[in-house]
C-alpha cells in the first residue's frame, strides 16, 4: 500500500502543541548524544580536524529512517521491537539478539556512569564514585516513582542541555569556510584510523538500543492515550500518527546530528588546531578544551556532559527492560506502576546497579566504550535486516508495510552497517 503519510504537513484538525509532537523520537535523537558519543565525536574533531564531517551529513538520513522504521513497528503493531521478533522468530534468534543488547548497554550504562562522575568531579571537586552511585540511584528512582507522562515532559526539557555544545562551537574561533568545504568537498583517505573513525562514527550515530526505545514509547504512548490503538486495530488513526512519526523522528535526528557536528567543530577548532590529537573520553576532551577555550566554555562543555547521561541512561537501562520483558512475556512499561510491573523495573534497577559495580571494579573507560561499539555493531546488522523483514511483511504490518522510499533507504542504512562491521573485523586481522 502506498504511504499514507507523504506529505509532512499535520492535518488542521489533528494538530498539537509542540511539546505533544516531539515526543519518542526528539527524546531518542538527544539520547544518542551520551557521553560515550561525546568522547567518539571529539576525539574524531581532535584527531582529523574538520574532515569527518562530512560523515555526520551523510549518516543523517540513514539513521532518521532506521529510527523512524522502528517506530512504525511499534505504532502500527502495538509491540516493541523484541515483542515482534519473538513472536515471528525462533526464540534462539530474538533471544541471542536480545543478549547482545544487555551486554552493550550494561557496559555502556557503565562508561557513562563512569564519564558523568569525572565530569562532576572536574567542576566541584570531590571523589568520581559517589557521584556515580548518586546518578544511578537518581536515574532509575525517576524512573520507577515519577509519573509516566511527567517523567517523558521531564526528558524532553533535558534536551535543551545538548545546546550547550553549539554554544561552545561559537565561544571558539572557527573556520566556517573550512567546515563549509570539508562538508560538501571533503579529502577522504584509506588509511586505517581514517576508516576506523567512519566506522566509529556510524557505530554512534545508529545503535540498536536507540531502535528498541524508540519502539517501546510508542506502544507506551498509544497505552497511555484511552482514544489510540494500534494501527492495525484502528487505520482511521494512521494519516496524523504517521505524520506525527516523521515530523517527531526527523527533527529529533536531525537535532542529535547537529549536537554531534557541533561538538566535531569545537574539538578541531580547539585541540586539533593546537596539536591535541589524542583524546579518549569526554572529560579528557572537557580538560583539554579549558587550556584553549577558556574556563566559560570547559564548564558548559562539562555540564553538557552530566545532562546528556541523565537523559540517556533511562534509555539505555529502559530500553534493555523492554527488550528483555517482551521476550519473557513480562507486563512492561514505564506508565505501570511498581507493583504491576515488578521484573521490568527490576531490570532497570539491576542495570543500574551493575553499570555502577563496573566503576568500582575499576571499569577500563576505553575498553568498556571499545566493547560497548562492537557490540553494538554487531547486534545493529541482524536487528536492522529483521525490522525491514518485519516493516514490508502485510502479516506484520497490514496495509502500512514501508513506502518503497523509506525501504530503500533503510536497506542502504542496514549495508552500511554491514560494511563497517566488516571494516571492524578486517582492522582486527
Amino acid at each position: 500500500m502506498a504511504d499514507p503519510s507523504p506529505s509532512i504537513e499535520v492535518p488542521p484538525a489533528k494538530r498539537r502543541v509542540l511539546i505533544q509532537v516531539f515526543g519518542p523520537g526528539l527524546i531518542t535523537g538527544a539520547a544518542d548524544d551520551d557521553p560515550s558519543g561525546i568522547a567518539t565525536y571529539s576525539q574524531v574533531g581532535a584527531q582529523f580536524g574538520y574532515g569527518l564531517a562530512w560523515t555526520l551529513v551523510l549518516a543523517y538520513p540513514l539513521m532518521a529512517a532506521i529510527q523512524e522504521i522502528s517506530a512504525r513497528i511499534g505504532r502500527v503493531t502495538g509491540r516493541g521491537i523484541a515483542g515482534n521478533l519473538r513472536q515471528h522468530y525462533p526464540a534462539w534468534v530474538s533471544g541471542g539478539i536480545v543478549g547482545l543488547l544487555l551486554c552493550a548497554n550494561l557496559i555502556n550504562i557503565g562508561a557513562d556512569l563512569g564519564a558523568m562522575g569525572d565530569s562532576l568531579k572536574l567542576l566541584v571537586g570531590g571523589p568520581a564514585l559517589p557521584y556515580v552511585v548518586a546518578f544511578g540511584a537518581l536515574s532509575a528512582s525517576l524512573q520507577i516513582f515519577v509519573r509516566y507522562a511527567r517523567y517523558v515532559s521531564l526528558l524532553k526539557w533535558l534536551c535543551v542541555s545538548l545546546f550547550s555544545y553549539v554554544i561552545c562551537a561559537f565561544l571558539v574561533h572557527v573556520r566556517w569556510t573550512e567546515v563549509g568545504w570539508a562538508l560538501v568537498w571533503p579529502s577522504v583517505s584509506v588509511h586505517g584510523d581514517y576508516l576506523m573513525a567512519i566506522v566509529a562514527v556510524f557505530g554512534t550515530t545508529i545503535s540498536p538500543y536507540l531502535f528498541f526505545w524508540q519502539a517501546g514509547m510508542e506502544v507506551e504512548d498509544e497505552k497511555a492515550s484511552p482514544a489510540a490503538r494500534p494501527l492495525t486495530a484502528a487505520p482511521e488513526q494512521a494519516p496524523a500518527e504517521l505524520t506525527r512519526i516523521r515530523i517527531d523522528t526527523y527533527v529529533g535526528m536531525a537535532l542529535s546530528n547537529l549536537i554531534a557536528l557541533a561538538i566535531v567543530i569545537t574539538t578541531a577548532a580547539t585541540l586539533h588546531a593546537r596539536g591535541t590529537t589524542d583524546v579518549q573520553t569526554s572529560s579528557q576532551a572537557a580538560q583539554a578544551l579549558a587550556a584553549f577555550a577558556g574556563p566559560f566554555a570547559f564548564v558548559i562543555f562539562t555540564a553538557g556532559i552530566v545532562g546528556t547521561g541523565m537523559l540517556t541512561l533511562p534509555v539505555l537501562a529502559g530500553s534493555a527492560a523492554y527488550a528483555l520483558g517482551e521476550i519473557a512475556s513480562w507486563r512492561v512499561g514505564l506508565r505501570r506502576p511498581l507493583s504491576r510491573a515488578r521484573a521490568f523495573y527490576g531490570t532497570i534497577v539491576v542495570g543500574m546497579t551493575l553499570g555502577v559495580a563496573f566503576n568500582f571494579a575499576g571499569l577500563n573507560p576505553i575498553r568498556a566504550l571499545y566493547w560497548s561499539a562492537v557490540l553494538n555493531g554487531i547486534a545493529a546488522v541482524p536487528v536492522m535486516a529483521m525490522m525491514m523483514r518485519l516493516a514490508s511483511r502485510r502479516a506484520v504490518m497490514a496495509d502500512f508495510t514501508l513506502p518503497r522510499w523509506l525501504a530503500i533507504v533503510g536497506w542502504i542504512a542496514t549495508l552500511v552497517m554491514a560494511l563497517a562491521v566488516v571494516a571492524l573485523g578486517i582492522s582486527w586481522m
